[in-house]
């Protein structure tokens, strides 16, 4: 009987790393986590990580045959497979690839996980037959992905696409990068929870957010205030969505995208959100590109949607041609007997 390629995906976070064996349609035939650890070094981590992976593998290797390795990581350069610094993570500066290699010399790719995120929605998700489009992902921070005329744009370093550290109020709120007024610090879920204090010490509006601190608020907190008409917690998302529809439409006059992709946590917030988002960008919007730009929420609901992000890139990779692994055949020819 014929195996099925498999690609491996990895999601390498602060508090987990997760892992799947997702197919070429989106399938995620498998998976499992570690806790990260995050004190640990990298080489500890897929220490830990790869025996868990040959075990996951041999349950399903009698059907599946594994063709590639994409990983997901902060502060990842898809140019030199290092990660750099990462926040949450005691890490410095690691050849992640070279790592991998120990334990799988097979092609392996690794980017951060807006890219993957980006990456997946273009094969599995809502940027599905887009060759331009934009996804940011809407979390602890904000991060993006942005895809022109069919290929992630990574610029000459590796780390192009960072619009959550746009700076769209000067002089504003101190943000992780050194910086102020980024926009993760007012567009993402640490962002909203920042200005529902804000709103809350300016105002004297009843709320049943006023008796939550900030470490044990959390934004489905202020959805569900938000839901049940929580004048503060609407006013918080009105707010955030007017700050980033503006900064998306700044972004659309750069690369022109058909769409762009809300992925993440916050997203899940739907009208919420959308909508000021939505009528921001376009009351900001050049005329030239008015009314011509999507808001969609992210497609990428089977399965672990980091592990199919990250399975994407190898995915690709392969399907281009453009590992850095020169040893290997066609995506096609690799389904064995």
């Amino acid at each position: 009987m014929s195996k099925l390629s498999v690609a491996l995906g990895i999601d390498i976070g602060g508090t987990n790393t997760v892992f799947g064996f997702v197919d070429k349609e989106g399938k995620c035939v498998a998976e499992s986590s570690i806790p990260t650890n995050a004190s640990e070094s990298a080489e500890r981590l897929f220490e830990r990580l790869f025996p868990k992976v040959d075990a996951v593998y041999q349950s399903i290797s009698k059907n599946y045959y594994l063709v590639g390795i994409g990983i997901g990581a902060p502060n990842a350069n898809y140019y030199t497979g290092m990660v750099e610094v990462p926040p949450n993570l005691n890490w410095q500066i690691v050849n992640v690839l070279e790592i991998v290699k120990k334990y799988y010399d097979i092609p392996t790719a690794i980017t951060n996980d807006a890219n993957a995120a980006a990456l997946g929605e273009m094969k599995f998700g809502a940027a599905k037959g887009m060759k331009d489009f934009i996804v940011i992902t809407l979390g602890t921070g904000l991060g993006s992905g942005i895809v022109a005329n069919g290929d992630l744009i990574y610029g000459h370093d590796g780390f192009a696409g960072e619009i959550g550290h746009i700076i769209v109020v000067d002089g504003g709120r101190n943000c992780g990068c050194g910086r102020k007024g980024c926009l993760e610090t007012y567009a993402s879920a640490t962002g909203l929870r920042r200005t529902v204090f804000e709103l809350l010490c300016n105002s004297n509006d009843p709320s049943k957010l006023r008796n939550i601190t900030f470490e044990e608020m959390t934004s489905k907190m202020i959805y569900e205030a938000a839901v049940d008409g929580d004048k503060i917690a609407l006013s918080a998302f009105t707010f955030t969505g007017e700050i980033l529809g503006k900064a998306l439409a700044n972004a659309v006059a750069v690369t022109s995208p058909g769409a762009i992709i809300l992925f993440g946590g916050l997203a899940s917030a739907g009208d919420i959100l959308f909508s000021p988002t939505q009528k921001a960008m376009e009351d900001n919007m050049l005329n030239i590109f008015k009314n011509k730009v999507k808001l969609l929420p992210s497609a990428l609901h089977n399965g672990n949607t980091a592990v199919l992000g990250a399975a994407a890139l190898i995915w690709n990779e392969l399907e281009k041609g453009k590992t850095q692994s020169s040893e290997f055949a066609p995506v096609e020819n690799w389904d064995v007997m």
